[in-house]
C-alpha cells in the first residue's frame, strides 16, 4: 500500500490517519512514498522521512494494492507531471485508489476519475472543480465509490475513506476491529455528510477570537512510540485554532520513531520561551524531570484518549475555551460535519 507524499507540503491528517489505520489492520504493508528522500514538511520545524522513493519502489517491483493520495502542495491544474506519470504506471485494474480531501485534484489529473464520482473538502470544492471538469463531482457524502476508485470529503473524512477501503479489502470484521481501535463515534462508517464551506460568519468568529481572547503558546510533546493517528489529530486540529505559537517538543533529541516506524525529524530549537499549555499524548511517560522543566506550564494530559474519539475530545476542549462559534470554525475547517 502506497501513500503518496510531497516534500513541499502534504496535509498531515490526510497522510498519517490512513497510515495508522491501514497498519492497524495488521494485514498489509504500508509505505509513505515520495519522489526522493527529502523529508516531508508536516508542520513548521517538523518533518517525516519518506520510507521509499519512486525509484526504490520500481527497483523492488512492488505492486500497489492501494494508492492513497492526500492533499499535496499543488491543487490546481499545474500538477507534477512526474508524480502523475508514476501513479498512472502503478495503477492496474486490481488497484484501489483513494483520494483524500484536496488530493482529489491529483486524482482527477490522472484521468482515472473521468466520468466517475469524486469529492473533496467542502470549502475548496468549487475552486478545485473548475480545473477538472471530467469527473462527476458530488457533495454531502463522506466517501465516494466508483468501482476501485474512492474519494473523501475534507481532512477528517480520511477516517471514513480508510475504513471503507479496509472493509472492501479485508472484510467487515477487520474493519470493525480498526473502527473500535480508534473509538470511532459511530457503530458503522458514517457516509452521510454535510458539505458546509467556510463563510464570512466563520471568519468573523476567528477574528473575534484573535482580537478579544488571549492567544496561547502551545506545545505538543512527541515521544518514541507515539501513535500517528493521535499525533496527527492534535497537530492538525490545534493548528486551526491559530494560537500565538504552536511548537512540538522532543526530549533533548532531534528524531523520534512513531508506533508504526516512521521517523519524525525536528529542526527547531528546544522550547525556551514559556508555554501556556503543553499537550501530552503519552502521560504514562511524562517524568518528574519533565514536570520540573515545565513547572510553570499547564500540562494537558490525554488519559481519556484511550476510550474516546480524539477529534471529539479536541473540539470539546476548544469549545470550552473559545465558545461554540469558534469551535464551529475549527469543525468546518476540518470538514467534520
Amino acid at each position: 500500500m502506497f501513500i503518496i507524499a510531497d516534500y513541499k507540503l502534504t496535509e498531515l491528517f490526510d497522510m498519517l490517519a490512513p497510515f495508522y489505520l491501514f497498519n492497524a489492520t495488521e494485514k498489509t504493508n504500508v509505505y509513505i512514498v515520495a519522489k526522493d528522500k527529502t523529508p516531508i514538511l508536516i508542520k513548521r520545524d517538523l518533518y517525516v522521512n519518506p520510507q521509499l522513493t519512486f525509484k526504490e519502489v520500481d527497483s523492488m517491483q512492488l505492486h500497489a494494492d492501494v494508492i492513497v493520495i492526500p492533499a499535496l502542495s499543488i491543487r490546481d491544474e499545474h500538477q507534477d507531471t512526474l508524480l502523475i506519470a508514476w501513479i498512472k504506471n502503478h495503477f492496474t485494474t486490481s488497484t484501489k485508489m483513494l483520494t483524500i480531501c484536496d488530493g482529489a485534484s491529483t486524482g482527477a489529473a490522472t484521468g482515472f476519475y473521468d466520468g466517475k464520482l469524486i469529492t473533496c473538502h467542502a470549502s475548496d470544492y468549487e475552486g478545485i472543480k473548475v480545473h477538472f471538469a471530467r469527473p462527476s463531482w458530488v457533495q454531502n457524502v463522506s466517501v465516494t465509490k466508483s468501482g476501485n476508485l474512492f474519494s473523501t470529503a475534507g481532512v477528517s473524512n480520511a477516517i471514513e475513506g480508510s475504513l471503507t477501503v479496509t472493509d472492501e479489502l479485508f472484510g467487515h470484521e477487520i474493519m470493525q476491529k480498526v473502527l473500535t481501535n480508534i473509538h470511532y463515534y459511530n457503530p458503522e462508517i458514517k457516509i452521510a455528510h454535510q458539505s458546509i464551506a467556510l463563510k464570512g460568519s466563520n471568519y468573523f468568529a476567528l477574528a473575534m477570537k484573535i482580537l478579544f481572547r488571549k492567544n496561547k503558546n502551545i506545545g505538543v510533546l512527541l515521544e518514541n512510540g507515539i501513535n500517528e493517528f493521535q499525533m496527527a489529530g492534535i497537530l492538525d486540529t490545534y493548528s486551526r485554532t491559530l494560537p500565538a505559537s504552536f511548537k512540538t517538543y522532543m526530549h533533548n533529541k532531534s528524531t523520534v520513531q512513531t508506533k508504526y516506524g516512521l521517523t519524525l525529524v525536528h529542526t527547531g530549537d528546544s522550547i525556551t520561551k514559556r508555554l501556556d499549555e503543553l499537550h501530552v499524548l503519552m502521560p504514562e511517560t511524562f517524568s518528574k524531570e519533565d514536570e520540573s522543566y515545565f513547572k510553570n506550564t499547564k500540562i494537558i494530559r490525554y488519559d481519556k484518549i484511550q476510550n474516546e474519539y480524539l477529534i471529539n475530545i479536541f473540539l470539546a476542549r476548544i469549545e470550552q475555551q473559545y465558545g461554540h462559534r469558534f469551535e464551529k470554525f475549527v469543525r468546518i475547517s476540518l470538514d467534520y460535519n
